[in-house]
C-alpha cells in the first residue's frame, strides 16, 4: 500500500468513528394542514448536502410536474412520496429521513397535519426527543395546532420548537410573530414543556432555517439548525431501574433457553438479581448474549438476549426487572387516551390492549372526562369520537406489569386494537394503578355450579335471543321456558323491557347506555348459569363486541346465541307497540334500525326466521337444541 493510499484509509476510518460516536437527535415536525412541515424538511436535507444528483435531478422534474412552487424547487416533494400526497399537497403517511452534520446525526419524522391522520402523527411523536411545531404566519394557533401540542405533551417530549413559518408572506412582520408567540406560550402553559424555543422562519426561502436571515434583523435567537445542534435532551433512561420486556423465548436447542428483547430502562450485568413479572418468581442473570459474543453489560436501548440462573418460567409479554425496585402489578389503572377509531370509544366495550409484547383484553371501565384541546378544560362525555382525548379507567382481564408513563415512557404506554377487525382505535399513557378496596375479595364457597346443577339434574345454559324490535324475541323466549318448565327444568328470563324496570332504570339508549345494559344484564346472567339455572335472555343487543363480551363470561357450550331474524319491513309493519311509527317521525331517538344500527350475528348457535316460522315451531326448534 502507498503512503498516500495508507493516508486515505486512515482518514476514511478517522471520520468512520468521530460519526459513529455521533450523538443522535430524533425529532418530529407536527402543526395543521399545509403549515409546511414537509417543506422545512426538505430544505434541511436540501442545506445540509443530503440530496444525491440524481434524486435533485428527480426533485427538479417533479417540481416542474406537481409542485406548487412554479420553476422554483418544490421541497415538499423529497419528503412527500406517495402519490396521494403529492396529488392532494399534503402528508398522509409519518415520513422518516435520516441526515447528518459534523456535529450530530438527526431522525426526523414529517407527521401529517391533517385531522383525519392525527393517528399517524401520534406514532411519529412516541420516539421523538424534540417536536418542531409548524405555525402558518398567516394562520396563527389553530386548533390542530394545539391538538398536536397536546399529543406532544403527553407523549412525553419535553422540548419544543414554535417555528412560525412563511414569515415571507406576511413581510417578516415582527408584530405578528410576537403576537403568535404569546398566543402560543398563553395555551401551552398547562402543558408540560421543559422548554419552548420560537423561532420565525421562511421554509421555502431558507430563512433562519440554517443560519440566521438579514430578513429579520429584530430576531436575536437561534437559527433552526443552530438549535439542534445544540439542545440538550436528558436521556436518563440508563439510570432508571432496569426493565426487559421479553419479546421472544430463544431456544434453538436442549442446550440453551435465553430471552431476548430490548433493554427498556437500566443497565443489566451478570449476577444482577432480578424479578419476573406477573409471577413475582426471583434469579440472577447468567449471561448477556449477542451476535458479537457476551457482554460484561448492557444499558437502555440495547437488544440482547438473557439467560438465567434458575429453570424459571418466563413467556413473551412477561417483564424481567431489578429484584430491588420491581415494575408494579395491577388490573385497573387510570390512564389518558387519544382516540384514534372512527367508531367511537364507549366504555364498557371490550378491547385488547398492547403494551411492550403482551397483549390482553381490556374494557374501559370508565370515561372520566374529555379534553377540550383548545381551552384545556375538563369536560363530561360518555364516549370519545375520532381524535378526541380523555382521561379514562381500565380494567384488564389479568394483571399486567407497568411503570407510570412520567417515569419510564416505554413500559408506561399501550394502544387499544378493536378486537374483530384488528385495527389500532387508540394510544394511552399509564397515570397509576387503582386499588381495590382491601375487603374486597374472591370468596371460597363449598357449593358450587356443578354441585347446583347435579342437584336440578340440568345443565345450565344462557340462551341469548338477539334481534329487532318487535322481531318476537319476547314471546318465543316465553313459550321456551314454558316447554321448558313443563319438562321439570329450572329456568329464568330476563326481559330486556322488565330489566328496564328495575336493574336498569337509570339508563337511557344512547350507544354508551346501551352497552352498559348489556353489560349489567350479562353478569347477572352469569349469576343464574352459576346458580345452575337455564337462563333465558331476551335482549335486542344491537352491538356484536357486546354480544361478544357476554359470551366470554361463560364457560364453553354455556352460551346459546338465538337470532331472531325478521326483516324491518316484516317488524315495521307488525309495530306492537307503536315505536318504529314515532321513530319515523322523530319522536324517538336512538332507535335500533332507524336511527341507531343493529350488527346481526354472523355465526349464531340458532337462527329463527321469525318472519317465516310460527313462535311456537321456533320455541320448538330452540327446547330441541337444548335438550340435543
Amino acid at each position: 500500500m502507498t503512503e498516500g493510499a495508507a493516508t486515505a484509509s486512515e482518514d476514511i476510518e478517522a471520520y468512520l468513528r468521530a460519526h459513529q460516536h455521533k450523538s443522535l437527535l430524533r425529532f418530529i415536525t407536527c402543526g395543521s394542514v399545509d403549515d409546511g412541515k414537509s417543506t422545512l424538511i426538505g430544505r434541511l436535507l436540501y442545506d445540509t448536502k443530503m440530496v444525491f444528483e440524481d434524486q435533485l435531478a428527480a426533485l427538479e422534474s417533479d417540481s416542474r410536474k406537481m409542485g406548487t412552487q412554479g420553476e422554483a424547487i418544490d421541497f415538499a416533494l423529497l419528503v412527500d412520496g406517495l402519490a396521494a400526497e403529492r396529488e392532494q399537497g399534503i402528508t398522509i403517511d409519518v415520513a422518516y429521513r435520516y441526515f447528518a452534520t459534523d456535529n450530530r446525526k438527526y431522525i426526523v419524522a414529517d407527521t401529517p397535519g391533517h385531522e383525519q391522520y392525527t393517528r399517524n402523527m401520534a406514532t411519529g411523536a412516541s420516539t421523538a426527543d424534540v417536536a418542531i411545531i409548524l405555525i402558518d404566519a398567516r394562520k396563527g394557533v389553530l386548533t390542530q395546532t394545539r391538538r398536536h401540542s397536546f399529543i406532544v405533551s403527553l407523549m412525553g417530549i419535553r422540548h419544543v420548537v414554535l417555528a412560525v413559518n412563511k414569515m415571507d408572506l406576511t413581510g417578516f412582520d415582527r408584530a405578528v410573530f410576537e403576537a403568535i408567540e404569546a398566543d402560543y406560550r398563553a395555551f401551552a402553559e398547562a402543558l408540560d414543556f421543559a422548554r419552548i424555543t420560537c423561532i420565525p422562519v421562511s421554509a421555502l426561502g431558507g430563512d433562519n432555517v440554517m443560519t440566521r436571515s438579514d430578513a429579520m434583523p429584530w430576531y436575536e435567537g437561534p437559527s433552526l439548525m443552530d438549535y439542534l445542534e445544540t439542545v440538550e435532551v436528558e436521556n436518563r433512561l440508563q439510570e432508571k431501574p432496569f426493565r426487559f420486556p421479553v419479546q421472544w423465548v430463544n431456544r434453538p436447542n436442549l442446550d440453551f433457553r435465553g430471552f431476548s428483547g430490548r433493554i427498556a430502562a437500566g443497565r443489566v450485568a451478570p449476577g444482577m438479581e432480578v424479578r419476573i413479572l406477573p409471577s413475582a418468581r426471583t434469579s440472577r442473570v447468567k449471561a448477556i448474549v449477542t451476535a458479537d459474543g457476551d457482554l460484561p453489560e448492557a444499558a437502555a436501548g440495547q437488544s440482547v438476549t438473557l439467560t438465567l440462573e434458575d429453570e424459571v418460567d418466563v413467556s413473551r409479554g412477561d417483564m424481567i426487572c431489578d429484584a430491588s425496585r420491581p415494575a408494579e402489578l395491577t388490573d385497573q389503572f387510570e390512564g389518558h387516551l387519544i382516540w384514534m377509531g372512527d367508531e367511537p370509544m364507549l366504555p364498557g366495550r371490550p378491547y385488547l390492549m398492547k403494551t411492550g409484547a403482551l397483549t390482553l383484553p381490556v374494557t374501559v371501565t370508565r370515561l372520566k372526562h374529555a379534553v377540550n384541546v383548545n381551552t384545556m378544560e375538563e369536560q363530561a362525555a360518555k364516549r370519545l369520537e375520532l381524535n378526541e382525548i380523555g382521561v379514562c379507567n381500565f380494567s384488564t382481564e389479568r394483571p399486567f406489569p407497568f411503570d407510570a408513563f412520567r417515569d419510564i415512557q416505554e413500559t408506561g404506554c399501550f394502544v387499544l386494537i378493536d378486537r374483530f377487525s384488528n385495527a389500532t382505535v387508540g394510544a394511552g399513557t399509564i397515570h397509576f394503578a387503582l386499588r381495590r378496596a382491601s375487603n374486597v375479595h374472591w370468596q371460597s364457597l363449598d357449593i358450587d355450579k356443578k354441585t347446583r346443577a347435579e342437584l336440578m339434574g340440568q345443565k345450565p345454559r344462557c340462551v341469548w335471543l338477539t334481534g329487532l324490535s318487535g322481531a318476537g324475541k319476547s314471546t318465543i323466549a316465553n313459550l321456551v321456558e314454558k316447554k321448558l318448565f313443563a319438562l321439570g327444568r329450572y329456568t329464568y328470563t330476563l326481559d330486556g323491557d322488565n330489566v328496564r324496570h328495575g336493574l336498569n332504570r337509570d339508563l337511557g339508549f344512547t350507544d354508551a347506555e346501551r352497552v352498559e345494559n348489556i353489560r349489567r344484564v350479562a353478569e347477572v346472567a352469569k349469576l343464574m348459569v352459576d346458580a345452575g339455572l337455564i337462563v333465558l335472555v331476551s335482549f335486542i343487543s344491537p352491538f356484536a363486541a357486546e354480544r361478544r363480551l357476554a359470551r366470554e363470561k361463560f364457560e364453553d357450550g354455556e352460551f346459546v346465541e338465538v337470532f331472531v331474524d325478521a326483516s324491518l319491513e316484516a317488524v315495521e309493519r307488525r309495530d306492537p307497540k307503536g315505536l318504529y311509527k314515532k321513530a319515523r317521525e322523530g319522536k324517538i331517538s336512538n332507535f335500533t334500525g332507524i336511527s341507531s344500527p343493529y350488527e346481526a350475528p354472523e355465526n349464531p348457535e340458532l337462527t329463527i326466521r321469525s318472519d317465516f316460522e310460527a313462535a311456537e315451531e321456533a320455541a320448538e326448534k330452540i327446547v330441541d337444541f337444548l335438550l340435543r
